[in-house]
């Protein structure tokens, strides 16, 4: 925890948990107002949830930090991104997570974490080096997949909306899931968490099956569903998991 340690003790708050050290004051303020909620984030979320084999520390911490970027929620964004550092996230993939969600949740969602994001980094000192490069040599492209991608969504929308179809094309499948820093498996899972957080559940079935392809099992999105319930709401869940279910029974066997 010698992230989250450092952390706490630059911005001057005091950390102690045996679970996910959380800021003490933090905890106080929840026990004043809603006790029984305090525990169940010490009893359930934090000593329970997090614990659970099915993901490891470090996919949590990914889809935790999508959750609160795709949400907006930046009062305890600081907090995990420490977890996240500590869970062995680096700093370049959680510049990247924030990059990709600029698109799947919107650039000001991605505007906000960058600013909680800049005075995290600067407090543990993590400079311009250990962040992804603004042009890398990509990853190389499937084209075959690409291409039917492309004809698909051309097909239904081309005509109409030309330049969303291009820039889909361009921007997203050919640059933004193409770069390094973040691998094409993590960025699936960024996404499909940020879909299920903000209730987008239209996408849903089409990036669980690109998730897959990109090597996500069903079990880790169905964790990640499970860890997701307790950042996002159990409707948002419950909203997602017909159309997960219904992605798992139409994948090849």
């Amino acid at each position: 925890m010698k992230f989250l340690a450092a952390l706490f003790a630059s911005l001057s708050v005091i950390a102690a948990s045996p679970a996910l050290a959380e800021p003490a004051r933090s905890r106080g303020d929840v026990r004043a107002v809603a006790p029984a909620m305090e525990k169940y984030k010490r009893d359930v979320v934090l000593d329970a949830v997090w614990k659970r084999p099915g993901l490891n520390a470090r996919d949590r911490s990914v889809v935790t930090l999508a959750a609160l970027i795709a949400r907006n929620q930046t009062d305890e964004m600081a907090e995990y991104v420490g977890v996240a550092l500590d869970s062995g996230v680096k700093p370049s993939e959680i510049s990247e997570i924030i990059t990709h969600l600029a698109f799947y949740a919107g650039w000001g969602n991605a505007m906000a974490a960058v600013a909680v994001t800049k005075d995290v980094f600067g407090a543990l000192k993590i400079g311009g080096d250990q962040l992804a490069a603004a042009s890398p040599a990509l990853l190389a492209l499937n084209e075959a997949a690409e291409a039917d991608r492309a004809k698909r969504v051309g097909d239904m929308f081309g005509a109409v909306f030309p330049g969303v179809t291009q820039y889909t094309t361009d921007v997203l499948f050919r640059d933004l899931w193409l770069r390094p820093a973040l691998a094409p498996r993590d960025r699936s899972l960024v996404t499909v968490s940020a879909l299920v957080a903000t209730g987008q559940t239209a996408q849903l079935s089409g990036h669980i099956n690109i998730g897959m392809n990109n090597g996500l099992k069903q079990e880790e999105i169905a964790e990640a569903l499970t860890h997701l319930a307790f950042y996002v709401g159990w409707p948002n869940v419950f909203s997602a998991m017909p159309v997960a279910k219904d992605a798992f029974e139409k994948r090849p066997r």
